[in-house]
């Protein structure tokens, strides 16, 4: 039940926006093949809903520049870097915005992994395995590079009360149903949901702390547990549940809710720019 509220709730978010987001979706899945572009396509609808506010697009970020960040934190932060020009590269890039301090603030963080094809190897009637005589492939464990990117931005926004993280899941180690699926020669194969030997988003939801996927989880939780508060940066981790591929329309809706979030959240920081213009 939990699944199927979550892709209601999915499909709701996709249709309730219309007019000129329409537009940028229906470019997006003509021009589009990356999250890369559908990410510059969230900063360039941006720029023209609030032509007031400067965006920019970083492709990556330096580790040197997420140490800075902080040492502004805590001087004790942030102080080891044995490669200089170390960086982390997010598959869709990073959206940012010029606050009223001339200062750039993360509005987008984006990535999208695909991992398990066993449906496209199944509808193709091809055997995997290392003897070639298996319908499904075990999972493998790359995904969890993800990890590291997710850590690297929580670490870069840890003076932020948000966090725009959005991670894009497809193939069949991520699903959130059973589904069967028919070879050539008829013989229909079933997908578990809740195989082990399949499914990894158990692997991932450490990123949002076991919170509902396919939910924008951009503001920050803060949880009191006995005399303490302690601030959760969660990514925001969706997935189609099906082992299809994402549609870039789609895509384009979810990150343009969060970045719009973002700039909710900043909106004292951003006060003088929204209203002097």
């Amino acid at each position: 039940m939990a699944n199927k509220n979550q892709s209601s709730r999915l499909t709701t978010q996709q249709k309730a926006r219309q007019g000129q987001v329409g537009i940028f979706c229906q470019q997006a899945q003509i021009h589009d093949k990356t999250v890369g572009d559908v990410s510059h396509r969230v900063k360039d609808y941006l720029r023209n809903k609030y032509p007031q506010l400067t965006f920019d697009y970083w492709k990556s970020i330096e580790k040197s520049k997420i140490n800075e960040a902080l040492q502004k934190v805590d001087p004790y932060l942030g102080q080891t870097l044995f490669v200089s020009n170390a960086r982390i590269i997010p598959d869709g890039g990073v959206i940012v915005v010029k606050d009223d301090n001339d200062e750039w603030r993360v509005v987008l963080v984006s990535e999208a992994k695909h991992q398990g094809k066993d449906k496209e190897n199944i509808e193709k009637g091809k055997l995997v395995g290392a003897n070639n005589d298996q319908d499904l492939m075990e999972a493998g464990n790359a995904i969890e590079r993800s990890h590291k990117n997710i850590s690297e931005i929580a670490n870069f926004m840890l003076a932020e009360s948000y966090f725009p993280y959005v991670l894009f899941l497809e193939g069949t180690n991520f699903l959130t149903q059973t589904i069967h699926v028919t070879r050539p020669d008829g013989r229909v194969v079933t997908l578990e949901y809740n195989s082990g030997m399949l499914n990894r988003l158990d692997r991932l939801t450490a990123a949002n702390y076991g919170m509902p996927i396919n939910t924008n989880l951009c503001k920050n939780m803060f949880v009191k547990p006995k005399d303490k508060t302690i601030m959760l940066q969660a990514a925001s981790i969706y997935t189609q549940g099906d082992g299809e591929s994402w549609d870039k329309g789609d895509m384009f809706e979810i990150m343009l809710d969060v970045a719009e979030t973002s700039l909710q959240m900043l909106g004292s920081d951003l006060f003088k720019q929204l209203t002097n213009n």
